[in-house]
C-alpha cells in the first residue's frame, strides 16, 4: 500500500475480491475519498461489513455482493484506482488483467497474484516480486503489446 499511497488522497477506489476489506480500508485510512468493495462470499461479506462498522466508515464505502466479473460487465465504471487480490489457484488474476486491458475501469489496477502464474502483460506493466507473491500495476494506457513471460 505504501507504493500506492501518493495516488490515494481524494481517490475513488474499487476493491475487487475484497475479502475482509483490508486493502480498501487501508486505502481509506490513507486518504481515499470513497471505496467500493466487491465480494461474493457470504462469510467474507459478513467480516467486511463488521470491519466497516467497527471503523465507522459506512458513509465512505459501498459494499457490493456480486461476482467481480459480472459487476465489471454490468455498466461502464470509472475509478481512480482498482485494487484486487483474487484467489490464488484460479485464473481470476489473468482474466482480470485481460478485462482491464480491453475495458479499463480505473486509471490504475493493482493486482496481487502468484509469481508462478504467468499473465500476459503489456510492456507498460510493472511487477514487483515478494517471495511467491507478485504485485502487478497496470495503467489505462493504450499499449496492448503483451508477452507470456511470468510476471
Amino acid at each position: 500500500m505504501s507504493a500506492a499511497a501518493p495516488e490515494l488522497p481524494g481517490a475513488r477506489v474499487l476493491d475487487l475480491f475484497a475479502g475482509s476489506g483490508a486493502l480498501g480500508l487501508e486505502a481509506l485510512s490513507r486518504g481515499a475519498a470513497e471505496v467500493v468493495f466487491v465480494e461474493r462470499s457470504r462469510v467474507a461479506l459478513e467480516a467486511l461489513r463488521a470491519n466497516v462498522a467497527a471503523l465507522g466508515a459506512e458513509d465512505e464505502v459501498t459494499v457490493v455482493s456480486d461476482d467481480v466479473f459480472r459487476f465489471l460487465d454490468r455498466e461502464p465504471l470509472r475509478f481512480d484506482m482498482a485494487l484486487a487480490d483474487p484467489p490464488y489457484g484460479t485464473n481470476d488474476a489473468r482474466m482480470l488483467v485481460e478485462r482491464f486491458l480491453s475495458r479499463p475501469v480505473a486509471r490504475t489496477l493493482w493486482v496481487e497474484h502468484s509469481w508462478r502464474d504467468p499473465i500476459p502483460l503489456p510492456t507498460h506493466a510493472r511487477t514487483r516480486r515478494y517471495g511467491d507473491t507478485a504485485l502487478t500495476t497496470l495503467t489505462d494506457h493504450d499499449d496492448t503489446d503483451t508477452d507470456d513471460r511470468p510476471t
